[in-house]
């Protein structure tokens, strides 16, 4: 089978590399894995630990191919997504840039196999939109990555990135909204992260998409894709408490109309959540996704394979629906070069 995993992970060594000479926070640490060491700020613990494959696109190809299916990718960025706005604006904006360069150049070595996703800086709006355009229009690149929250400020939902929000749903590109290890993390510390990966990252993925909603931002842009990440977070399972305590936020539909026009991933390690999120949202509304390298995609799978659906469903939840939703495209042929006639 041809499939696409809408949720996967390749970060670029050129950017930690930077980040090491770096002497204020955040910065970042060589670590024994492979991979780097991230600090936020001082005197917190280490807030992300990578290890050599999300640095890898030949090994992680190499790995997709022994599943036994062809497999092409869509990067995203993932929680290290709010680090371009937790710098001064004008770093911000230069990594960010940095980052788009380095994914343009995986989707021209992979073309047709891996499809890329923008970093952007949200300190600041214009720069958000200017940086936006650059990665799409110079760069080709296919969507944006929305972390969870902006820096320290939870409230993605800001009146001042409205603009941004408008540009993006007139673009039309996808908006990935992924958890960033900031605003939960600090609350829910102890047990060697086990509580914070546990049901962290799930809260704050579901606040930041009900932020959006309660604000009217999904009301007055009824086309913005945000597409939400581990199987929209705590959501679909809590629908009717959305819907029974919203009202005071005065929206003219039900909460439950804007999740439901939101899309989503097939990221849950249990079969019975993913398919409460396919009944929920809809089969046309959820993509597979493996959050590769953090959850291995044998299991994920397994686990789909344990859920009764029709061929045709499956070849939208692994294939069609990534094309449709995230507007991929296949590269344009190469130009045959031009020839002198010959000589009679």
């Amino acid at each position: 089978m041809h499939i696409i995993d809408s949720h996967f992970h390749w970060w670029p060594r050129s950017i930690f590399d930077e980040l090491c000479k770096r002497k204020d926070f955040p910065r970042a640490e060589v670590n024994d894995k492979g991979g780097y060491s991230y600090f936020r700020r001082q005197g917190s613990s280490c807030h992300l630990n990578s290890w050599a494959e999300w640095f890898d696109l030949d090994k992680s190809f190499e790995y997709m191919a022994s599943m036994g299916h062809d497999i092409d990718v869509v990067c995203s960025i993932g929680p290290f997504s709010v680090f371009f706005s937790d710098l001064p604006l004008s770093e911000g904006r230069d990594y960010a840039l940095m980052w788009n360069e380095a994914m343009a150049g995986a989707q021209k070595k992979y073309p047709g196999r891996l499809w890329a996703s923008a970093a952007v800086p949200l300190q600041d709006t214009r720069t958000a939109i200017e940086v936006v355009d650059d990665a799409v229009n110079r760069l080709g690149l296919m969507g944006v990555n929305l972390p969870g929250s902006v820096g320290e400020d939870a409230h993605i939902d800001s009146e001042r990135l409205e603009p941004f929000y408008a540009h993006c749903e007139k673009l039309g590109l996808p908006l990935f909204l992924h958890p960033t290890d900031v605003i939960f993390q600090d609350m829910l510390d102890g047990y060697d992260g086990a509580l914070h990966l546990s049901i962290g990252r799930v809260i704050e993925v579901s606040v930041a998409a009900m932020r959006l909603i309660l604000s009217g931002m999904m009301e007055r842009h009824p086309k913005l894709k945000i597409v939400m990440s581990h199987t929209g977070g705590s959501l679909p399972y809590q629908a009717g408490r959305m819907d029974k305590n919203s009202k005071a936020a005065r929206l003219p539909r039900p909460v439950t109309d804007y999740m439901k026009g939101m899309y989503t991933d097939t990221v849950s390690p249990h079969s019975a959540g993913i398919k409460f999120a396919i009944d929920y949202y809809g089969i046309d509304h959820v993509m597979y996704g493996t959050d590769y390298p953090c959850w291995d995609p044998a299991p994920c799978l397994k686990l789909i394979d344990d859920i009764p659906l029709s061929a045709a469903d499956k070849q939208k939840l692994f294939y069609d629906n990534a094309r449709r939703i995230l507007n991929l495209r296949d590269p344009a042929p190469a130009k045959a070069p031009k020839r002198e006639p010959a000589l009679a």
